[in-house]
């Protein structure tokens, strides 16, 4: 159990409240949401080796996801549940504000880098040897991207993004060799000649119009032709919770369900494969203890790994977190909003 110090915010939170009859059928309600959090330990459970009370943690909350459907398992509250392999002990350093930006991002990113069923690339380590291969991600400014990149160099891979112009040098500072404007005419052209003598491992697709992008891109490419999906093909940020709800649901899904067959088409097309990332696949298969139990706690201790992006802090208190739901439906860039608790 962890004392909450700090969350973080992110679209699957949000999506709960509006979509979550869709998405996370299973839940019962009243219902704690949330994913990111770091804080101090509490107490333990008797099999608990790991921690000790009063530790400075960081955790995974998944609650819900259909294995564990837990409301003592939601993030926001000033008490969350955290299984002790979705935890990883944080320097004395380092703020939890800063902390709460990594867990489900860093999740997400891991699912779709490293299980068999994905890119099943390499795990990250303190001195990777070079594959020779190279990921694309497209988003590279993102929550999901940032730690993308990193992983993925700690893995040994060559690494491009695509991102914002004056976000270049955050994603090269985390690792990636070259940047690409996604909204440029000519970013396909430009990344395929990047390209040109590499052998790709994929290509996690993460933001709007990134999976017809990435597949393109891969099947025109030499080395796997897999992209793993962050992003689903329709936004649901302007259905509302309450009236009007069913006005606005029904063309989304529609327009999901179409961009569905879309890329289905255009990965068969290219002779891609490609799936969509539920990030908290990890809580049941070996990725998880790799990430939280294996790399993250020295990586963090050493600096070679670090939190990004950057956190924003809302306010504090836990009637700030639909603040900064709000304000993360309207947009940030390499940035990761948080509330104090």
């Amino acid at each position: 159990m962890v004392r909450v110090r700090a969350v973080a915010v992110n679209p699957f939170d949000r999506a709960i409240r509006t979509m979550g009859d869709i998405i996370t059928p299973w839940i019962t309600y009243p219902f704690v949401v949330g994913s990111d959090l770091a804080g101090e330990v509490a107490a333990v459970g008797g099999g608990v080796t790991r921690f000790r009370v009063g530790d400075r943690v960081l955790g995974y909350a998944a609650g819900s996801d259909k294995r564990r459907n837990r409301a003592a398992e939601g993030a926001f509250q000033d008490y969350a549940v955290v299984l002790a392999h979705m935890a990883a002990p944080i320097p004395d350093t380092m703020s939890f504000e800063a902390a709460a930006v990594l867990p489900l991002g860093l999740s997400t990113a891991a699912c779709g880098l490293f299980q068999p069923d994905y890119l099943a690339m390499a795990p990250p380590s303190a001195a990777p040897a070079p594959t020779g291969q190279t990921l694309l991600v497209w988003g590279g400014s993102t929550s999901v991207g940032a730690n993308a990149i990193q992983l993925a160099v700690a893995a040994g891979y060559d690494v491009i993004v695509t991102a914002s112009p004056h976000n270049f040098g955050f994603v090269q500072g985390l690792g990636a060799r070259a940047a690409f404007d996604y909204r440029s005419k000519t970013a396909i052209p430009d990344i395929l000649a990047a390209l040109q003598g590499r052998e790709m491992v994929g290509a996690l697709a993460i933001g709007a119009g990134s999976a017809a992008a990435c597949i393109e891109i891969v099947g025109r490419s030499k080395g796997e032709r897999f992209v793993a999906l962050a992003t689903p093909a329709a936004s649901f940020d302007h259905v509302p919770a309450g009236r009007g709800r069913l006005l606005r649901l029904a063309p989304a899904v529609a327009q999901m369900m179409a961009g569905n067959i879309n890329l289905a088409l255009k990965a068969r097309r290219w002779g891609v494969r490609s799936k969509f990332i539920w990030g908290s696949d990890l809580i049941a298969n070996a990725v998880g203890p790799m990430m939280f139990e294996t790399f993250l706690p020295s990586a963090l201790a050493e600096g070679r790994f670090v939190p990004a992006p950057s956190p924003t802090v809302v306010g504090t208190g836990l009637d700030q977190i639909p603040i900064a739901l709000e304000r993360q439906r309207q947009g940030v860039s390499a940035s990761k909003l948080v509330v104090r608790l």
